[in-house]
């Protein structure tokens, strides 16, 4: 990985002429990259998190100051427990069909090329596309957000060490701290392959109305569950509970729970209490308050 200053144009054609070496290492030389990587994640830990506490510093009297979310300063943080641990097939044949005899079709998974992540706060993600990258015989040029530089810098530094001493170029992942460049990364479309925007629905919209590259994002998650009256009720607080309380900063965690009309009286008010005892509350319609209370 190179922490790289470098115009756009350099930067997307040194990741285009890395992901075609990187496209032809076999198996196991991309294996001995992502080994050298997990050994130096492993030996820089506290550098690491010392860089990420210089962050939070910063972020947390944002977020004291009303300019960044709480939720956002969640995400910033490695030293949450299993939160550090989460940084630690090309050629494989994934369908194959009988068509008529001695016709057979087969899907075979292969490099898309050149990718362009773009990110927000979770600094472990530049530790997690590195090494899906290389494993799948991809280059990536990586953008992440502002609140995280001194992070993305550390976890830079270390992968471009780890990846010094093997067969995969340096330039085969790249990151980039300026954001004015974005605009210019966007426009090379002649050798970035994919967009993958991680992140709000708002830098979502904005990737895919900026570019001509093909984009793969989301759009707006409705995380929803439904309780029927005649679930389990032990099942379903486990999995209730678990979904919203886990980690409720996540992208995926639930948002809207749907209950069944005849389990207001019986399961949800076990479920309710459950919840409540995570300190969530929730909005309701009258009509719903009225059938709990009755």
């Amino acid at each position: 990985m190179s922490l790289t200053e470098f115009s756009a144009v350099e930067i997307a054609t040194a990741a285009s002429s890395a992901s075609r070496y990187l496209s032809i290492l076999v198996d196991n030389e991309r294996n001995e990259a992502l080994a050298a990587l997990h050994d130096a994640l492993l030996r820089s830990k506290s550098a690491i998190l010392e860089a990420n506490a210089k962050d939070l510093e910063v972020a947390s009297r944002a977020a004291e100051n009303g300019d960044l979310s709480h939720s956002v300063l969640k995400r910033l943080d490695l030293s949450k427990p299993g939160k550090y641990d989460d940084m630690l097939k090309v050629g494989k044949v994934t369908l194959r069909t009988l068509l008529d005899d001695n016709l057979v079709l087969e899907r075979v998974s292969c490099p898309i090329g050149v990718l362009l992540v773009i990110f927000e706060a979770r600094p472990e993600v530049i530790a997690n596309i590195a090494a899906l990258a290389i494993k799948s015989g991809n280059s990536a040029i990586l953008k992440g957000g502002k609140e995280s530089t001194e992070s993305f810098i550390a976890i830079s530094n270390v992968i471009s060490e780890a990846l010094s001493n093997t067969k995969v170029p340096k330039s085969s992942i790249q990151l980039v701290k300026a954001r004015d460049i974005v605009w210019s990364l966007l426009a090379q479309d002649t050798f970035i392959d994919l967009v993958i925007p991680r992140g709000s629905n708002e830098l979502v919209r904005f990737v895919k109305d900026n570019t001509k590259i093909p984009v793969l994002g989301h759009a707006d998650g409705v995380c929803s569950a439904y309780l029927h009256s005649d679930a389990d009720p032990e099942i379903a607080v486990k999995v209730v509970v678990d979904s919203k309380t886990d980690y409720p900063a996540a992208c995926n965690s639930l948002e809207t729970l749907l209950v069944h009309e005849d389990a207001l009286g019986s399961i949800f008010p076990v479920l309710a209490k459950a919840l409540f005892s995570k300190g969530n509350y929730f909005k309701m319609q009258l009509t719903q308050i009225i059938k709990l209370n009755s």
